[in-house]
Parts: C-alpha cells; sequence; structure tokens
C-alpha cells in the first residue's frame, strides 16, 4: 500500500489552527463553568484549579490568535498551554489523592450499596477509597496521556507552521 504525501504546510497550519481554537474554546467554556460551580458550592481549590484550567484554554486561543496573524511565537504559545493545562490537572489529582475527602461519596451509598459491600466483607470506606483512588488515578492518566499528546503534535509541527507563515510574507 503507498504512504500518503506529506501535508503541505498552509495543511498544517489550518489543521493547528482549527484545533487549537476548538481546543482552547471547549476548556475555556467547560473549565469556567466548573470553576464557577465549585466556587458556589464553597469549594475554593476546585474553583481555582477550574480558573487555572481555563487560563491553559485562555493561553491555547492567544496561540492560536498569534499564528492567524502570521507571529510563529504563536507554535510556543501552545505547545505552553498543553502544559500549563497538563501541570494543573496533575496537581489537582495528586491534591485529591493526598487529601482525599470522601464525606460527599458517603451521601451516595444506598442501603442496597451497603448489604452488597457486607456480602463480599467489604466497608464502605473500603469501597469509597477504591473508587475514589481509580477516579483520580484515571484522570490524571487520560489527562497525561491526551494533553502530552497534545502538546508533543504542536511542538512537531512547528517546523510546517514556521514555513507556512513564512510562505505567506
Amino acid at each position: 500500500m503507498m504512504k500518503a504525501p506529506p501535508l503541505l504546510p498552509e495543511e498544517v497550519l489550518a489543521r493547528v489552527l482549527r484545533l487549537a481554537r476548538f481546543d482552547g474554546l471547549s476548556v475555556v467554556v467547560v473549565a469556567g463553568s466548573l470553576a464557577v460551580v465549585a466556587a458556589i458550592a464553597g469549594d475554593r481549590v476546585g474553583a481555582v484549579v477550574g480558573l487555572l484550567v481555563a487560563g491553559a484554554g485562555a493561553i491555547e486561543l492567544h496561540g492560536a490568535s498569534l499564528l492567524s496573524h502570521g507571529h510563529k511565537r504563536g507554535i510556543d504559545w501552545l505547545v505552553r498551554s498543553q502544559l500549563v493545562l497538563l501541570t494543573a490537572i496533575l496537581g489537582y489529582c495528586a491534591l485529591r489523592l493526598t487529601h482525599p475527602d470522601l464525606t460527599p461519596l458517603r451521601q451516595a451509598v444506598t442501603d442496597d450499596m451497603k448489604e452488597q459491600l457486607d456480602m463480599i466483607g467489604w466497608s464502605v470506606d473500603q469501597f469509597l477509597q477504591l473508587v475514589y483512588r481509580l477516579t483520580y488515578l484515571c484522570v490524571a492518566f487520560v489527562t497525561a496521556i491526551y494533553q502530552g499528546g497534545m502538546a508533543i503534535y504542536y511542538w512537531r509541527q512547528r517546523r510546517a507552521v514556521h514555513e507556512a507563515l513564512d510562505n505567506e510574507t
């Protein structure tokens, strides 16, 4: 089977811009909304982390804006946005793993769940701690893969993006 030819630098730039705008805007909207919800709920740490994550989305949008105006340094902003996002979420996961709060989860445990846990010899707290840890470990793992992959993707597109911007002038 024949390998497809590489994309033209202009096509790479268009893809990078499309992805950065979509990803950046998505991050700003979702994280900003979650920050507001966390603030309303009185979760200061969650609100601050939500704002940091929304800020990373804003950094990505700024990088896309720079690129669309012909500034090569915009690609650096895209890479940094992913690293800021990665750091903020991994830091939040580490904080939650080292300072677990099972109180909200306990309220979700029904009598049926308690019976089933008794049948297998687990306490409610053992079960909740397992679920809590697995949840934050999964979030950390997915974040490392996705944000790390995005940072690598942007980094690897630098040469083509720079070439496309050079061809525009």
